[in-house]
């Protein structure tokens, strides 16, 4: 596990020796400046997860994840943009029937025993449809947390297991009452599951890091929840930079699970990105028995990144693992029991590589899976959920609002088609910037997208040495969220503004030109993005502590920097943080809105909760004046902050 830490110490200081060259050149930047500002943060009445407004005004489905019923050969389709499921028949490759939904969908369970579809939807507060399959209705639904996701039902139909994802908390439901049984809290972001076949283990994979970002070790974790008790059996951190997880599938004998995810090099320097220099894409794998994490396998190669691996799912004669990856619209097939015993030799000690000599060392190997795996080039775009069905893999094909199917055999060429949600849309300038924005084959050797560093649009919880202010000294990711309505922008201020900042950042981070058509789209994507709100300040009955926090927000004089609609004057203040390794001590005030969502904060990720930074990080009242707040205010202030 320290594999990945030492390697980067290590280009660190190789890099160092030529690294000022390269500076003078992505220092440059564009002399473009700022048009009108984002329109008002208003929230839409339903938004996606990115909180782009849904309805009339985006007509696209976008297929995010997929259930196959083996006894009438039906996809259920989930569409997030579209806000319904969609029933399709394998056999005549069209849909039979629609279900539409109250919210933007986000994960979805089969129980063909019971004949019942469970679908998370929604935000806050956020619901699960229980679906009849035999008359195809909601027949009920359970009120959930905050942005359900990941609904897993147990065998004998009697349980729903429900990642709430921003309560940070797992749900248990009783599926008689339709009630809650036990809910535990566990780390940030819960955002998929699988339950191991004789349901007595819940696998739950956490997207983003929750550890301060100067911290040695930043990585997501996964959650392993004993079911009878409920509680954590035991929680696994990722190999460091792991960041960016999205779905978690269990082998057919319950022996393994498999986890994909970004595998960040943030620790060296953004001088270059090809061999997997700054990200790369992985597959990691937990030892269910040991309850501890084995090894983690490179989905790249070393002349072609697989950016942004997404989903997984293995068939249930357990000789095939499916990976599907967004950035590059592929599938990789893999000899799932070939893959184990050539883990299995690098552990007896035997060296199947140039790199690999032991478990430890696999992480930083491009080469393991040759032989092992085939890349699949789908015919639609952003691939999203996967799942085997027999010899068949569907994925559900977000961008082009198809399904793909792909034949398992043992050909170089497996047979591939895709069937589409109907007649597709003209591409609006938005959807066409999304587009863009996760598409890592605008990428040199398609390594990454700018989802890569981040997710969602938003950050992806680390701290990357960009060239822009210097070399040396690294900075926490930023959320997207109204970029373009605040000027200077990147935490130094270094950049005049977004614009400037999207050209730049294809040119020095992705090291590739695109049309300005391209990055004109890729603006009006980022435009549109919309606070999904913590705990509302405008709801009708905010809690007593929000409205406490309110008051002490004045008080604090925190509102003199946090202003206007964004909460940020878009100066630029020494308070006391600085200097950075390059002498820099002013750094923008950061905009609060949807700041419940974007830790860790400070401009190097110092703090991982806003009480820290009111508190551990605020010596001298230098950010605002909370000395002699009480302990209740700081909780207080905090609560308000976390509202916006």
């Amino acid at each position: 596990m320290d594999a990945q830490t030492n390697f980067s110490k290590t280009i660190r200081l190789v890099v160092l020796s030529y690294a000022v060259l390269v500076i003078l050149a992505a220092v440059w930047a564009d002399a473009g400046r700022a048009d009108s500002p984002v329109p008002s943060q208003q929230a839409a009445v339903s938004l996606s997860i990115e909180g782009l407004p849904l309805g009339k005004d985006y007509p696209y489905r976008s297929p995010l994840d997929v259930a196959v019923s083996s006894k009438d050969n039906l996809v259920y389709a989930l569409q997030h943009t579209g806000q319904c499921v969609d029933i399709v028949s394998l056999e005549s490759k069209s849909i039979v029937h629609s279900i539409p939904l109250d919210g933007a969908p986000s994960g979805l369970a089969l129980d063909e025993t019971h004949n019942r579809l469970y679908v998370t939807y929604g935000q806050k507060p956020g619901h699960v449809a229980i679906i009849n399959t035999q008359s195809k209705k909601i027949t009920a639904t359970i009120q959930a947390g905050f942005a359900p996701t990941a609904p897993v039902v147990c065998a004998d139909g009697q349980t729903l297991y429900v990642c709430n994802r921003f309560d940070n908390a797992i749900a248990a439901y009783d599926l008689k009452t339709k009630k809650i049984r036990s809910r535990i809290s566990v780390a940030r972001e819960p955002i998929a599951a699988a339950l191991t076949p004789d349901n007595t283990l819940l696998i739950v994979a956490h997207h983003l890091p929750a550890q301060a970002a100067i911290k040695e070790q930043v990585a997501a974790a996964v959650d392993i929840i004993d079911t009878a008790a409920f509680k954590a059996a035991a929680s696994i951190q990722l190999p460091n930079g792991s960041t960016g997880l999205r779905d978690v599938c269990v082998s057919p004998d319950g022996r393994y699970a498999y986890i994909p995810h970004t595998l960040a090099r943030f620790g060296v320097p953004t001088t270059q990105v090809d061999r997997g220099w700054m990200n790369t894409a992985a597959l990691s794998i937990i030892d269910l028995s040991k309850r501890t994490w084995l090894t983690t396998v490179l989905l790249d190669e070393a002349d072609l990144g697989a950016a942004n691996p997404w989903s997984a799912a293995c068939s249930q004669d357990g000789q095939w693992l499916a990976v599907t990856h967004s950035g590059t619209h592929e599938i990789s097939l893999i000899d799932r029991q070939a893959l184990h015993a050539r883990i299995s030799r690098v552990d007896a000690g035997q060296k199947v590589s140039e790199v690999s000599g032991n478990l430890t060392t696999i992480p930083n190997d491009l080469a393991f899976l040759t032989g092992l795996r085939r890349r699949v080039r789908l015919p639609g775009c952003g691939l999203r959920g996967v799942v085997i069905s027999g010899k068949t893999v569907v994925a559900a094909e977000y961008f082009s609002d198809s399904l793909a199917l792909v034949e398992l055999t043992e050909a170089a060429s497996p047979s591939v088609q895709s069937m589409s949600f109907g007649k597709p849309s003209d591409l609006s300038e938005i959807r066409r910037g999304e587009i863009a924005f996760h598409d890592a084959a605008l990428c040199f050797q398609q390594w990454q997208s700018c989802a890569s560093c981040h997710p969602d649009a938003r950050a992806d919880a680390l701290n990357w040495d960009l060239l822009n202010d210097g070399i040396g000294n690294p900075k926490n990711s930023r959320s997207m969220l109204f970029s373009h309505a605040i000027t200077p922008v990147m935490i130094s201020g270094i950049r005049p503004n977004a614009q400037t900042a999207v050209r730049a950042g294809f040119r020095f981070i992705q090291f590739a030109s695109v049309p300005e058509e391209t990055a004109v789209c890729v603006d009006a994507y980022l435009k549109a993005l919309r606070p999904i709100p913590g705990k509302a300040v405008n709801e009708q009955e905010p809690s007593a502590a929000v409205l406490r926090g309110k008051q002490l927000f004045a008080r604090a004089k925190c509102s003199s920097c946090h202003t206007d609609a964004y909460y940020t004057d878009g100066k630029l203040y020494d308070v006391g943080l600085g200097p950075d390794e390059r002498g820099i001590r002013q750094f923008v005030t950061p905009p609060l809105a949807e700041v419940w969502r974007t830790a860790p904060y400070l401009y190097d990720g110092r703090a991982e909760s806003i009480r820290e930074v009111l508190t551990t990080y605020n010596r001298g009242d230098t950010h605002g004046k909370t000395s002699d707040l009480s302990e209740q205010d700081i909780d207080d202030l905090a609560a308000y902050i976390l509202s916006l």
